[in-house]
């Protein structure tokens, strides 16, 4: 069993010099009851809203980046990977406004904003463990084999991840290898087998989560999102992920083309 990480104090009007101080050791942090249940059941009404129209239109690809398509426990036909949800909800696009996002902001610099139009926007992911599914497991990777795959310097990038459901860590979800975002080239690239390698790790930590808790990992540290050993409807698991990014802008559009690494998207599953 992975090591639980301890969730921070909530996150207040700013970041405390403890919590900066855990951050930038780990590279993760969490904090506890960022928002309510009922704003969690509101954003997840805006995701079906957005999937009942996806679906209606059979939507394949946003901005350069394939929509990934599953089945419910019920064999009803799912998004099970959203891109960009935000540019498609006016209720996930004024959720990103909230002004506590802005404090986040300095666990990278003065620099940083919220990647709304750039990466993958605000990426919603929902795990299932059934047969049809097509989405239940991640491989151990970092996010910066997305930039070397484009010829981009690597910078900091931070994954925001908002929780839709309690996860038991016993029973799967993420995993992280702390400090591993302050590691060299050669690891950051060849430490394990990029998407590939989902073998447990004996240094990794895991989150005990409940509903409308906040993550926050370095996309430089190596993690994976282990399948869950429960089946149906209790092996249920949304998290919606917004990044937290520097640099020169780089929004997408719908002329965007689908990056090189998107090839190896149907290896994830």
């Amino acid at each position: 069993m992975a090591r639980i990480v301890e969730a921070s104090t909530p996150l207040g009007p700013t970041l405390t010099a403890d919590q900066k101080r855990s951050f930038h050791t780990s590279g993760i942090i969490h904090f506890p009851g960022f928002i309510s249940r009922e704003t969690v059941k509101t954003l997840w009404k805006a995701c079906e809203a957005i999937q009942d129209k996806w679906i209606a239109e059979d939507i394949k690809m946003v901005n350069g980046i394939p929509v990934k398509w599953g089945h419910d426990v019920d064999g009803k036909r799912i998004v099970q990977r959203f891109a960009f949800a935000n540019q498609h909800s006016t209720v996930l696009a004024e959720f990103l406004k909230d002004p506590r996002f802005n404090i986040l902001l300095d666990l990278v610099g003065p620099e940083a904003r919220l990647g709304v139009n750039e990466k993958d926007g605000l990426v919603v992911n929902h795990y299932v463990n059934t047969d049809a599914s097509m989405f239940t497991q991640m491989g151990w990777h970092t996010d910066s084999v997305r930039d070397i795959f484009l010829g981009k310097r690597i910078l900091p990038m931070l994954n925001v991840g908002i929780h839709l459901d309690d996860q038991d860590p016993a029973n799967g979800g993420l995993r992280l290898l702390p400090g591993t975002h302050e590691q060299n080239m050669w690891n950051m690239l060849f430490r394990k087998t990029n998407f590939l390698n989902n073998k447990p790790d004996a240094r990794e930590v895991a989150f005990a989560i409940k509903a409308g808790d906040l993550t926050i990992h370095d996309g430089r540290c190596w993690h994976r999102v282990q399948r869950s050993s429960l089946v149906g409807e209790a092996s249920r698991r949304r998290v919606m992920y917004i990044p937290i990014i520097a640099g020169s802008y780089s929004p997408k559009s719908a002329d965007s083309p689908t990056p090189f690494y998107h090839r190896f998207s149907h290896l994830v599953r």
